[in-house]
């Protein structure tokens, strides 16, 4: 038994595509981030069952208008459980968004339309719904630990509607 053909890709040729993450250069790593911020979400994990939840609660370093890092040089001295994505973890992290343009990549996948990559546009990912932009009810240094369980939400493990077309509405 063959397996089956790999489906076409319009975006043969493009870096993501042709070089394995340990080959990419450090800026062409930073440019698969599509600016979400889901990632800079709080989450918690069932230490029984290993089930990741979302809240809508951010890191205190995450400017949730803009969807950045306020300190992202020294993010990881500010908030010390702050998690840098390497090739390595993220073939293995089980809380990266099913957005996120590291997983995609290191699955081999085509990034969304949003994507700035291929929009050419950071503001796509906003206008497609899939950034943190407008959701943020608070940052970790504004609600306890012992609270974040009355803010879990399901958004940020999901895909809105208009950002899985094929391409910009």
């Amino acid at each position: 038994m063959t397996a089956p053909p790999k489906r076409a890709s319009s975006q043969e040729g493009f870096f993501w595509k042709t070089k394995t993450l340990e080959e990419m250069s450090n800026a062409e790593w930073e440019s698969l981030c599509d600016g979400c911020a889901r990632c800079c979400l709080e989450k918690l994990e069932d230490e029984d069952t290993g089930k990741i939840y979302f809240t809508h609660v951010s890191c205190k370093l995450l400017d949730s208008g803009l969807c950045t890092c306020k300190d992202y040089p020294n993010r990881s001295d500010k908030v010390p459980d702050c998690v840098r994505l390497t090739p390595e973890n993220v073939r293995t992290l089980s809380w990266l968004p099913p957005s996120c343009g590291y997983k995609l990549v290191a699955e081999g996948r085509d990034l969304y339309w949003w994507h700035p990559l291929i929009s050419g546009d950071p503001n796509t990912v906003h206008e497609a719904g899939v950034s943190v932009r407008g959701r943020v009810q608070g940052t970790e240094d504004e609600i306890a630990d012992e609270d974040l369980e009355d803010h879990i939400v399901q958004w940020p493990a999901l895909l809105p509607k208009r950002a899985r077309l094929k391409k910009r509405p």
